[in-house]
């Protein structure tokens, strides 16, 4: 447990072992939730960081595909998923 110092204009700094932890780093979003007397901190990731795994898939090609239909779409994903 740390504890951390609530400052003017209410801010707060996270200890470094918690930011590690948890991959925090500086720009990132947090969550900010209230439950009781407590206060969580989530991190959040954004549609951007999906894009850009989904086209890191699709360069080192873990991707299935083109499908000639919707059908043959599903039953691929089907196929996969087993």
């Amino acid at each position: 447990m740390s504890l951390v110092r609530v400052k003017e204009k209410f801010q707060v700094t996270l200890p470094a072992s918690f930011r590690e932890q948890v991959g925090v780093a500086v720009g990132d979003m947090l969550e900010a939730k209230v439950r009781g007397h407590r206060i969580t901190l989530t991190p959040k990731r954004f549609i951007d960081e999906e894009i850009a795994q989904a086209l890191q898939d699709f360069k080192h090609g873990r991707f299935i595909g083109p499908f000639r239909s919707a059908k043959a779409a599903i039953r691929a994903l089907r196929r996969a998923a087993r």
